[in-house]
């Protein structure tokens, strides 16, 4: 009758850490799911900018298919950056040229109301996209 209570002390010392191992996966499958968001978010964005035939409108189209994709993939931002460096765009035809996107969103963890989660993280993704040597640029 010696072991009488154990198990209920041994509970109590594993419970927090299954707590904390529960908090960690959902924090980390979060952040991993707004990564792969934003990746996919920069990827689409380089892309229609560099079938632009301007700069100017290489910059809306490439701030509107971020927006579009964080919002289909169902990611919403605190804060959302868009960088778009379109300045290969000047360039003569012939040469190769690219136009580089840089996509920062502020993902908020606020819902996740349990200690030691943080409040929210940044997450940024960059992709660069060439653009067609031969085509007519403005």
């Amino acid at each position: 009758m010696r072991n009488r209570g154990s198990a209920s002390i041994e509970m109590a010392i594993i419970m927090p850490l299954f707590v904390a191992m529960f908090i960690a996966t959902v924090v980390l499958g979060r952040t991993a799911n707004a990564m792969s968001a934003v990746e996919l978010a920069a990827y689409d964005a380089a892309r229609t900018a560099s079938l632009a035939r301007d700069a100017r409108t290489a910059e809306t189209l490439a701030q509107q298919s971020v927006e579009a994709s964080l919002l289909q993939q169902g990611l919403s931002c605190v804060q959302l950056r868009v960088n778009v460096n379109t300045e290969d765009f000047a360039a003569p035809i012939g040469e190769p040229t690219f136009v580089w996107v840089e996509v920062s969103c502020l993902v908020s963890f606020a819902d996740i109301d349990l200690p030691g989660v943080p409040t929210d993280r940044t997450v940024s993704a960059e992709f660069v996209s060439p653009i067609d040597k031969y085509r007519t640029r403005a």
